[in-house]
């Protein structure tokens, strides 16, 4: 059966790179055992890529009857390592390869482009007089429209690129006490002086390939009786302008990059050459014909990448000075800033992959346990302890927000307005028609008291105004914004409540740095603002807490202790009193009995933070306790 040739390719190499034409060419001289191999580039300019040729030389083997044979017919291989089709990548670059092949008595020469048929060949066969051992591969007629980039056709480039391609299979080569050389050459008669591509010839020798250790690898949670081992090699070297790393596995004599398996950011920055090639009979076969994918099934590739990290934190904490005390510097940063997911990050892999893949699969495994408990229909004992659990740390993420909160309030100076503070605790103009979890995002009033979060401001946009209006009497208290210094916060809607059933929250604010007597005005102001509050809620208000947050001084402390305020237990200075206020002169009912609050600034965000911190450290212990 013929086949249809440029079909083959589209389908086999949907996005080929040009570095494949030159790794398949290689590939087959490694397979012809070669010892030596040049790579000559031809390119008349960068600018005309069109003119690119490219012929690759070796001593090995030859293109034998049996070798030919294979070569004239697609997928026909012998054994799981080889697919048959890379030679077709040739055809996405170029439209006719030359070959001539000089092999025992033999001198085959032939011609590779998309109409090649073994029967229709232009394949002539002669002697080979003089026994030489040499095929060429000339590649010329190049499609490509443009190069990717110049660096792509440059020696130092391809040596970095056949290195890391073929690094196993040139490792095996040493270790069997063999020699080879692959040589990089490239030639463009019209250079640009703007173009930089470095030296113009470079070499690959056995002087490249260091020596390496080589440790068994135990895969029978993958699969059963598979040879497999990890050879690795750490090397400190002169070169202190960065650190390389190769983390790959073998398959089919090549090597399959895994980049995912350490993070740079775990390593020294400099100085060290660090290779890790997992090799294993299981691999054999496991890569698409381009050889662009690995086709292990995913939860396949999932466990070997776990095996793989094992075995690499081991080697480095032993080999690398002061590795694992960084690593414990990472674990005790991250059981710090992320307390809820303690015992879900894998303390294996930490130092390994990256920090914030550590903390993403921490939180995949967070969520995934979230997402269980929600779901479930009933809760035995184990399925209510860890809901427990589960919310305990939900509970904690909260708590890990406050401290956010309250390291913005700390920044609060004498340079910020006194509207900086007030919309960190209650955003003005913010309207909260439930005190829901949404709520307790859009407003900070737990840094007065926890019980405040479940209180909302169930009014509309008009009857704010209206109250706004008229416990300020339209006046700006203080020239700060051009909006009142003023938060209310009502536990239900006062417009349909009914008698005696609304809390009332006050707050009023005064900024740092200001004189004694403004400093004072605060008491005034909570006073008129209750009376005001109270004739327009005539009969619907049962308790009323006012706050007072002002920057406290000696003086001002006196004032308060004149005013028979009571200093209350704070991290800083809090006072409370019990005032009895009247609504009218002529009033001969019982007065309105209002808690008043007068707090520092300090005590403010100090008192806040130490609530917070007593919470954190009781839900840290409990998840130390159960994890």
């Amino acid at each position: 059966m013929r086949v249809n040739t440029k079909q083959a390719v589209k389908l086999f190499f949907t996005n080929p790179s040009l570095e494949q034409v030159f790794k398949e060419a290689i590939a087959n001289s490694l397979d012809a055992n070669a010892t030596k191999i040049d790579v000559r580039i031809f390119i008349d300019s960068l600018e005309k890529q069109e003119t690119l040729q490219i012929e690759i030389t070796d001593n090995g083997e030859g293109f034998t009857s049996e070798r030919y044979d294979k070569f004239c017919e697609l997928l026909k291989v012998e054994e799981d390592t080889h697919k048959g089709v890379g030679r077709l990548v040739y055809l996405s670059y170029f439209n006719e390869i030359q070959v001539s092949s000089y092999y025992d008595s033999h001198h085959r020469i032939f011609t590779f482009n998309d109409e090649f048929d073994k029967e229709r060949s232009n394949m002539q066969l002669s002697d080979n007089a003089d026994g030489k051992q040499e095929t060429k591969l000339l590649f010329k007629d190049c499609s490509l429209k443009r190069l990717s980039s110049y660096s792509v056709i440059t020696p130092e480039y391809l040596k970095r690129q056949i290195l890391q391609e073929f690094f196993s299979r040139l490792y095996f080569i040493k270790k069997a006490g063999r020699n080879i050389d692959i040589t990089f050459e490239i030639d463009i008669p019209h250079k640009n002086k703007k173009h930089i591509i470095g030296p113009h010839k470079s070499v690959i020798s056995m002087e490249d390939i260091p020596a390496m250790s080589s440790t068994p690898v135990n895969i029978d949670r993958i699969a059963m009786f598979e040879s497999s081992s990890l050879d690795y090699a750490i090397i400190k070297t002169e070169d202190t302008s960065s650190t390389f790393l190769m983390t790959a596995l073998c398959v089919d004599n090549r090597t399959q990059n895994l980049d995912d398996i350490i993070s740079m950011e775990n390593l020294p920055s400099c100085g060290y050459q660090i290779i890790f090639i997992l090799n294993s009979s299981f691999f054999n076969g496991k890569v698409d014909p381009a050889r662009q994918h690995l086709t292990l099934k995913d939860g396949d590739l999932k466990s070997i990448k776990t095996i793989f990290r094992e075995q690499i934190a081991k080697i480095i904490e032993e080999q690398i000075p002061n590795v694992k005390e960084q690593n414990q510097q990472v674990r005790e940063s991250l059981k710090k800033v992320y307390p809820h997911l303690l015992g879900y990050f894998n303390d294996d892999e930490i130092g390994i992959i990256s920090r914030t893949k550590s903390i993403e699969e921490a939180q995949k495994l967070f969520l995934r346990d979230q997402k269980e408990i929600l779901e479930v229909q009933s809760l035995d004992d184990e399925k209510y302890a860890k809901a427990i659990d589960v919310s305990s740390r939900t509970l904690a993420q909260y708590i890990l927000y406050r401290e956010k909160i309250i390291a913005k309030v700390e920044q609060y100076t004498r340079e910020d307005s006194e509207a900086n503070l007030h919309n960190i605790i209650l955003p003005k103009r913010t309207i909260m028609q439930h005190a829901d979890i949404d709520s307790i995002y859009n407003n900070n009033l737990w840094l007065l008291d926890n019980k405040y979060m479940t209180y909302s401001t169930a009014m509309s946009e008009r009857t704010m105004t209206e109250v706004l209006d008229e416990i300020t009497q339209k006046a700006n208290d203080v020239k700060d914004d051009g909006r009142p210094d003023i938060a209310i916060v009502f536990s239900s809607d006062p417009t349909n409540a009914e008698d005696n059933s609304v809390d009332v929250v006050i707050i009023e604010l005064k900024k740092r740095g200001i004189t004694l007597a403004k400093t004072e005005e605060v008491e005034s102001q909570l006073q008129q603002r209750a009376i005001k509050l109270l004739k327009h809620y005539p009969n619907k208000i049962q308790r009323m807490w006012f706050y007072g947050i002002v920057e406290f001084t000696p003086e001002f402390k006196l004032s308060l202790r004149n005013n028979q305020y009571t200093p209350l237990y704070s991290k800083d200075s809090l006072y409370y009193k019990e005032n009895n206020w009247y609504t009218d002169i002529e009033d001969d009912s019982k007065p309105h009995k209002v808690g008043t609050y007068i707090l520092s600034i300090d005590a403010f965000i100090k008192d806040a933070k130490a609530h917070n911190e007593i919470f954190l450290n009781i839900l840290k212990n409990g998840f130390n306790r159960t994890k």
